[in-house]
């Protein structure tokens, strides 16, 4: 499973996988602040650019090589506010890292994925707005089988393209395939 479909053609160009496997999700974006701050959040951040001053840091995963981090990264410049949160920026290596810099306190704002933002874990520390999807490139999510998985993997596969796994997926913020 990876949260970047691009990582997995390669898994199949060299036929390593029964197949091509299937879009399982569509990730989301999400503004995150912590429950304390005086922040306003909103779609379009208006509210954060009235209220940069309260802004010491601005996490988000590593574009060169996070998903959500080049989406959040697409986002940012499509809002035309990313010159103005460079110089403010920590990069986690992955999503839950950056994740965390927000939920500690470490920075005051980021873009997390929005099925993080909604973890029972995190929503009880911080507040989050979805971000619209049109702001950056689709976050295409795609599973395969490799060649030797076993019975249980198919299985698995299967159940996470049936209905009850898609309303389990739109409950946490994935968009359906």
């Amino acid at each position: 499973m990876s949260a970047d479909e691009v990582w997995v053609h390669p898994l199949v160009d060299t036929g390593f996988t029964q197949g091509p496997g299937a879009v399982y999700a569509r990730g989301r974006l999400a503004l995150l602040a912590p429950s304390t701050s005086p922040i306003s959040l909103d779609a379009e951040l208006k509210g954060v650019q009235a209220q940069w001053q309260h802004v010491q840091k601005f996490a988000i995963a590593n574009p060169e090589h996070a998903p959500y981090g080049r989406a959040a990264q697409q986002a940012l410049q499509t809002l035309g506010i990313w010159e103005r949160v460079k110089p403010k920026l920590v990069l986690g290596e992955n999503i839950a890292q950056a994740t965390q810099f927000v939920t500690t306190g470490a920075a005051q704002l980021g873009v997390t994925a929005l099925p993080l933002a909604r973890a029972p874990e995190v929503a009880a520390v911080s507040r989050h707005i979805p971000l619209p999807a049109h702001l950056h490139a689709p976050l295409v999510q795609r599973m395969v089988l490799l060649k030797n998985a076993n019975p249980a993997a198919a299985q698995w596969m299967a159940y996470l393209q049936s209905a009850a796994a898609r309303q389990v997926f739109q409950r946490f913020g994935f968009e359906d395939p």
